[in-house]
């Protein structure tokens, strides 16, 4: 169920959206406490003695509180763009608000896209952390099966990735339920904990996170990355605003998610107190053995929704990213005839797979895992701080110093855990950074291929108003019918028509030259998707507008034409695409082994008759080689 911005939900819809918004939203954060607390004290830097454990506590309680309810839940989903949420909309928030500085507009641009690059990285730490934290239960149950804790984990991700092209529909109903149930049996093993031992609770008290920093500083810095562990999947609120809405976010975090957060990790610091020796996994041996066997089978299936939400985000990340111009276009199957948004990308599905199968094998644990977890994560928090001081400064116009002070505050908070996690760099952390720098070299080296290919082809293009002029001064056979050439730079002669008129010496009865032009907004309403400007002689320029959430459709946006007086017929309208074949140069483009790189990702991309959701019975395609 979705709602259009600024729609007021009934109780009904409302109760419907805060259980979804359960089972999506917050499966990463939810399942945190399986390896969170644990992390903190698995290096043997800290004693498991009372003052850490109360200082651990209190600096988790006031992390969460600091973190996603004051600066997310509060402040950030604030900032939405049409409705939507996530690091891509608050970019082109940011980016739009700044566009009159257009030095700090790009500068802000290659920020907010290096953040999208490095979400990839997290995409493949949070599946496998999370599903190997879940499986990590049986040595608990049954230390005699650690040795097929990788295997069993390897083997519930590839049921997970088999079947995402069919679609999570289906058994998407039941994601907040159960979300709902894990929440519930989080509060109550730390509630019976927290009973035996009720004196944990004063931990709420700032003054224990306060004295332990002060106490121990390097210690509690050190702590600080694997702390940050319980604020994981934050950004999902934000992210997912645009499905679920503000309060149905809001509802869910603080009528459920936290509080049994909060019941867990203190029942996991009141039985630490008591038994220390359980410091190996925490979590597990909070339960009562007769229980182990179904919270292993229960965190199994919480991890496993929690990785298909980031799948999910995966899919509608890149295709958003791909609208924008900084990746190209990519194979796109859409799972269900009803909801526009849920879509299936097999080439991310399988490049995600071999990564994280890569990581669990490599890491083999959670723990080390956690090494590698976090620095991705503290590096979007930063740049979803930044990009909302851009916000609320320039496009809200607040005071300067009110500006500073909002975001300046949670900076400093970010920049702590960055610095935290930045030690892990080598231990780990190198992992999803190296994917997240791969995934930027590959989007920067495409947005530039893409420029130096439309300049190239601006220089050697024929404006298409003389061109016209020239043709009908002495017109050619008309066939009857439409012709739709799809040109990617307006106001200039198609290839395909050039082409067209060179080989088959023909002119359709009616010319349409459509150019897609993507915008930063999530959304284009109907009213606002097309331009069209008359050339004479049954020939129009047009121009179609999408935002990053549109689906583009050319053939059902031109039946808007009807209302402008040009009526088209679907069985006779043939479709024209130039494809170029790109060919790298030695010159003042890019270095060699980028052109390279880009002619390749520009002979693989898929083709655009899919992706402008083309007839494919009736698109013709021209190619021409072209030096960059």
């Amino acid at each position: 169920m979705q709602l259009r911005p600024n729609a007021a939900p009934s109780a009904s819809q409302l109760a419907a959206l805060t259980l979804g918004a359960i089972g999506v939203v917050y499966g990463d954060i939810g399942t945190s406490p399986l390896y969170a607390l644990k992390e903190v004290f698995a290096h043997g830097h800290l004693p498991v003695n009372a003052e850490s454990i109360f200082g651990i506590l209190s600096i988790v309680f006031w992390a969460l509180t600091i973190i996603v309810s004051l600066k997310y839940v509060t402040l950030i989903l604030r900032a939405d763009n049409n409705g939507e949420g996530g690091l891509i909309a608050m970019l082109a928030l940011a980016s739009t608000a700044v566009k009159d500085r257009p030095v700090l507009r790009q500068i802000l641009l290659g920020v907010g896209i290096f953040g999208t690059a490095i979400f990839f990285g997290d995409g493949v730490i949070t599946p496998a952390i999370s599903v190997l934290s879940a499986v990590e239960g049986m040595e608990v149950a049954a230390p005699g099966l650690n040795h097929f804790v990788v295997p069993i984990t390897l083997v519930v991700l590839t049921l997970l990735f088999m079947v995402q092209k069919h679609g999570t529909g289906g058994i998407g109903k039941f994601f907040g339920p159960i979300m709902t149930v894990w929440c519930l049996v989080l509060a109550l093993l730390g509630v019976v904990h927290i009973h035996e031992n009720p004196q944990v609770l004063f931990a709420l008290s700032p003054h224990y996170a306060i004295s332990f920093i002060h106490d121990h500083p390097k210690l509690a810095f050190i702590s600080l990355g694997a702390v940050v562990l319980c604020a994981t999947g934050a950004e999902a609120l934000y992210a997912d605003m645009g499905h679920f809405g503000k309060k149905p976010i809001r509802l869910a975090w603080f009528g459920l998610v936290m509080p049994a957060l909060v019941l867990n990790y203190f029942g996991q610091g009141a039985m630490l107190l008591q038994h220390p020796e359980n410091i190996g996994n925490p979590f597990f041996e909070m339960a009562p053995q007769w229980a182990l066997y179904p919270l292993v089978i229960l965190a199994t299936f919480a991890t496993v929704i929690a990785s298909q939400a980031l799948i999910s985000a995966a899919f509608s990340v890149t295709k958003q990213v791909i609208q924008l111009g900084y990746l190209p276009r990519l194979r796109i199957l859409h799972t269900s005839i009803k909801e526009t948004g849920q879509i299936y990308i097999p080439f991310v599905n399988w490049g995600l797979y071999a990564c994280i199968v890569l990581a669990v094998v490599f890491f083999g644990s959670s723990t080390k895992l956690a090494a590698a977890y976090g620095i991705t994560v503290t590096i979007d928090m930063l740049i979803t701080t930044v990009m909302t001081f851009f916000v609320i400064r320039f496009a809200w116009r607040l005071s300067l110093l009110l500006c500073i002070f909002a975001t300046g505050f949670f900076f400093v908070i970010d920049a702590m855990f960055f610095g935290a996690n930045a030690i892990k760099v080598i231990d780990g952390g190198w992992f999803p950074l190296l994917i997240g720098a791969v995934m930027f070299m590959l989007m920067m080296t495409w947005k530039q291929g893409r420029a130096l290919l439309s300049e190239r082809l601006r220089t050697d293009s024929i404006d298409l108003h003389p061109f016209l002029d020239a043709v009908f001064s002495s017109p050619p056979m008309r066939v009857s019918g439409t012709a739709v050439f799809l040109n990617a730079d307006a106001g200039t002669t198609p290839n395909a028509l050039l082409h067209n008129l060179k080989h088959n010496k023909v002119l359709h009865e009616q010319n349409l030259f459509v150019t897609v032009k993507s915008h930063e907004v999530p959304w284009v309403e109907l009213k606002d998707r097309i331009e069209i400007e008359d050339l004479g002689n049954h020939c129009w320029q047009i121009m179609l507008h999408y935002g990053f959430k549109n689906e583009p459709d050319v053939p059902k946006a031109l039946k808007l034409l009807k209302e402008h007086g040009v009526t088209i017929e679907d069985m006779e309208t043939s479709y024209f695409l130039s494809r170029d074949i790109v060919i790298p140069t030695i010159g003042s483009g890019m270095a060699p082994w980028r052109e390279k790189l880009f002619a390749s990702m520009h002979r693989n991309a898929s083709g655009a008759a899919d992706f402008l959701s083309l007839p494919t019975n009736r698109v013709i395609e021209m190619g021409s080689k072209v030096e960059i």
